[in-house]
């Protein structure tokens, strides 16, 4: 079921990517997703009841919207520091701790604070993120998580765990 789960994901990724229904796309998709499946069928962390769970897909949308929210006054908030004829930057690496038990969640977490500007994580060991922050507001570990990882960890429990 698993390589099944993963070869539909990897044909509906395939026509997003290539947006057309030509019978020889189709059939190169059809192709790569088969071969997709069989190689890494067992490797995905994918399953059919977290898959198809509709409630899942629900926050994650969710999850989306509040992380492009979270990248708009992000990109702000840099751009106004690269601006600033003073440049305020109080960079350094804060340790932040997250509930997130699966590693695809933590996964999941550490490359959404990477991709939102000004953050970047450095290291993750077992419930501990090192996260480099281009503007240090917190320096304890509570504070900290509260700021960086307490807005997207709520959705990732709902989607992961």
């Amino acid at each position: 079921m698993r390589q099944f789960t993963l070869f539909i994901i990897a044909f509906i990724v395939w026509l997003c990517l290539t947006w057309t229904v030509n019978w020889q796309h189709l059939l190169v998709g059809v192709l790569v997703s088969i071969f997709i499946a069989l190689l890494f069928g067992r490797l995905s962390f994918v399953g059919k009841v977290k898959f198809f769970d509709l409630r899942r897909w629900g926050w994650y949308v969710v999850y989306m919207i509040v992380f492009i929210w979270e990248c708009i006054k992000a990109n702000i908030d840099v751009a106004y520091r690269v601006l600033h004829p003073r440049m305020p930057i109080r960079p350094g690496i804060v340790r932040v701790k997250t509930r997130l038990k699966s590693d695809i969640a933590k996964t999941f977490l550490a490359n959404t604070i990477t991709m939102t500007p000004g953050t970047l994580s450095v290291d993750v060991q077992d419930d501990i993120l090192y996260v480099h922050w281009i503007y240090i507001r917190d320096e304890s570990e509570e504070g900290a998580t509260k700021k960086i990882v307490g807005r997207f960890e709520y959705f990732l429990e709902r989607i992961f765990e």
